[in-house]
């Protein structure tokens, strides 16, 4: 099929179709993938939770360097993808090819760099993470998979994102998807039939990695998209390159904030023990799922609102951020409930361990009654990405879990204890709600005029 037909196909259906349909249709891939997506980060989790309180703890813990990983892919993958989606709104074929191809090979060198420096500096690095000297041993054997993985993790976050921003969110889903079961049914047979324990952990997550990332790039061959990954396509153009970067500087600044953010957060736990790190990794991983949802609806709602932006039709735009933002805060606020309700059930699930339930419960409890009007700050971000208002959406990302976050992690628990580990996300969400809305406000009286 000519290139140019499949275009024009894309750009009728991407700026006539009602959006809500479009958000719908492009979200429940989306949120299929991110939910399988943190089911297996959840399947470790629950699997090595078994191996004892301090297991338990390295996994968290290493999840930081897995969210490095994923910051740099985001940061190429929404980088092209959002240059991607306004091409396609001026039906600039060519220009999409290129920024897909740029930002494919950019975090394939990019996961190199950091498979070898996390390798060479894993014990300083995991040290600063927050591990203990009972904790090390376990996020050691764990880690080291992870970083092994990281070219194909960090590609990967790009093919997912072009496809979404191309509309094809089934596509990546497909791909994601099995990597997310074939670590669910791999975590069993490594940590307990092999009895090789986080090491195991750590194989199974890899190897899902690295067939999620081969399935993916087989959805670029055929028809099924306009963009094409090639070698020679590759802009070697400064100006391409720092477009790249400075618009995916946002989903750096996201993802990059949130393995901090999680670092601090393990950091300030240490002082309480190994049961409040586990107890605070749970939660982030309770809550992270429960975020997913969000995340899968906002991620839909992106292609939509860049590609509209780029097709200068903006109450389509206004729209689509409305019905995003009530979508998600209505689907949270009912699973936040029913968490708040069988928080401690939910943290048993994970650790059967009296301290890690108490820690944890209160933490759930106090982050689900806020969690709800988080999606705002998330789908804004989007939205300013989408526009390329990059300033907007660098801001909107710090919010949750940089700006906010991280001086609350660390000033609160001199003043109320470990309850001020347990409170600052809650918190900061607050706070970032009431900062972002005349970002918001500014930015529709903007395209409106």
């Amino acid at each position: 099929m000519d290139n140019m037909s499949v275009l024009d196909r894309q750009y009728k259906e991407m700026t006539e179709t009602p959006v809500e349909k479009l958000i719908l249709r492009l979200s429940v891939p989306t949120i299929v993938s991110m939910l399988v997506t943190n089911i297996y980060n959840m399947a470790d989790t629950f699997f090595v939770g078994r191996l004892g309180t301090s297991a338990s703890a390295a996994i968290g813990i290493v999840f930081s360097l897995m969210t490095i990983n994923q910051a740099l892919g985001f940061m190429c993958g929404h980088g092209c993808g959002s240059n991607i989606s306004r091409k396609l709104g001026n039906k600039q074929g060519d220009e999409a090819v290129k920024f897909a191809s740029t930002g494919f090979f950019m975090s394939l060198f990019l996961g190199v760099l950091i498979m070898i420096t996390g390798i060479i500096f894993m014990e300083p690095l995991l040290r600063i993470m927050g591990s203990t000297d009972t904790i090390i041993p376990y996020s050691k054997s764990y880690g080291i998979c992870i970083l092994l993985s990281a070219p194909f993790m960090t590609a990967s976050c790009v093919l997912n994102n072009v496809l979404r921003y191309e509309g094809k969110a089934v596509l990546a889903m497909v791909g994601l998807t099995l990597g997310g079961v074939l670590n669910i049914i791999g975590d069993p047979i490594f940590i307990f039939g092999l009895n090789m324990g986080t090491l195991g952990a750590g194989i199974s997550t890899a190897v899902s990695q690295v067939i999620s990332f081969f399935v993916l790039l087989f959805m670029f061959g055929g028809d099924r998209t306009v963009s094409r990954l090639r070698f020679s396509a590759v802009s070697w153009d400064i100006k391409d390159i720092l477009n790249i970067l400075y618009t995916g500087l946002p989903s750096l600044i996201r993802q990059g904030m949130m393995s901090v953010s999680t670092m601090v957060l393990n950091y300030m736990s240490m002082p309480y023990g190994d049961a409040a790190i586990a107890a605070m990794s749970i939660v982030s991983r309770v809550c992270n799922f429960i975020f997913a949802i969000a995340l899968g609806i906002s991620q839909g709602f992106q292609p939509v609102s860049a590609f509209n932006y780029g097709a200068k039709k903006f109450k389509r735009v206004k729209r689509a951020f409305v019905f995003c933002c009530g979508l998600s805060m209505i689907i949270l606020g009912v699973l936040s409930v029913l968490s708040l309700i069988f928080s401690g059930h939910i943290i048993g699930l994970f650790r059967d361990d009296a301290d890690v339930i108490r820690i944890g419960t209160f933490a759930l409890r106090a982050q689900c009654i806020v969690l709800f009007i988080s999606p705002i700050t998330l789908a804004a971000s989007m939205m300013f990405q989408g526009a390329g208002e990059n300033l907007a959406s660098s801001i909107a990302s710090f919010l949750r879990s940089g700006i906010t976050f991280i001086p609350m992690v660390a000033v609160l628990p001199r003043f109320f204890g470990i309850y001020g580990i347990q409170l600052a996300q809650p918190v900061s969400d607050i706070i970032s709600f009431i900062i972002v809305l005349p970002l918001i406000l500014g930015f529709f009286k903007k395209i409106n005029a």
